[in-house]
């Protein structure tokens, strides 16, 4: 191999985000069969119901995800009535967002499913091989100045 040819499957960037979507992907059916719900759509409503009361800026910045994206997931839980928007006082161009009691619902619903995924997922490592994931993760976050996930016990 030459050093002008980039062999894809084995460059961590590809192979990270191959990972991140087939992980997702999956993950996906679950809460798409169960509530009709996109990816943006579970994302919002997962982080409203880790942090409660948040602008959709800051669902963006915690999840990762573009404004638009953001944007058309809060049109639909909306929608669905399973967020309130509440115009902030100081300025009018900000919302904030929180669920409502179905929303709340809804996402209390996934969480033993999100859960159940996760050890499934990871079940087929052992102790330590977890381990050594979650911590190389920790440190990839870190070397790509992400905000730091603390570390969490799966066993």
């Amino acid at each position: 191999m030459t050093d002008d040819v980039l062999p894809l499957e084995d460059f961590l960037p590809y192979r990270l985000n191959r990972l991140a979507d087939a992980v997702s992907r999956e993950f996906s059916k679950i809460y798409r069969d169960r509530h009709g719900l996109t990816r943006p759509e579970w994302r919002t409503l997962a982080t409203l119901g880790q942090f409660g009361e948040m602008t959709a800026t800051e669902i963006g910045r915690h999840s990762a995800m573009h404004k638009t994206k953001v944007s058309r997931a809060v049109q639909e839980l909306d929608r669905r009535k399973w967020l309130t928007r509440k115009p902030d006082p100081n300025d009018r161009r900000i919302e904030w967002l929180r669920l409502t009691s179905a929303g709340a619902r809804i996402y209390q619903d996934l969480v033993p499913l999100a859960r159940g995924f996760e050890a499934r997922f990871l079940g087929s490592l052992d102790a330590g091989e977890r381990e050594a994931i979650l911590r190389a993760l920790a440190l990839l976050e870190n070397a790509a100045a992400l905000q730091p996930n603390p570390p969490r016990n799966l066993d």
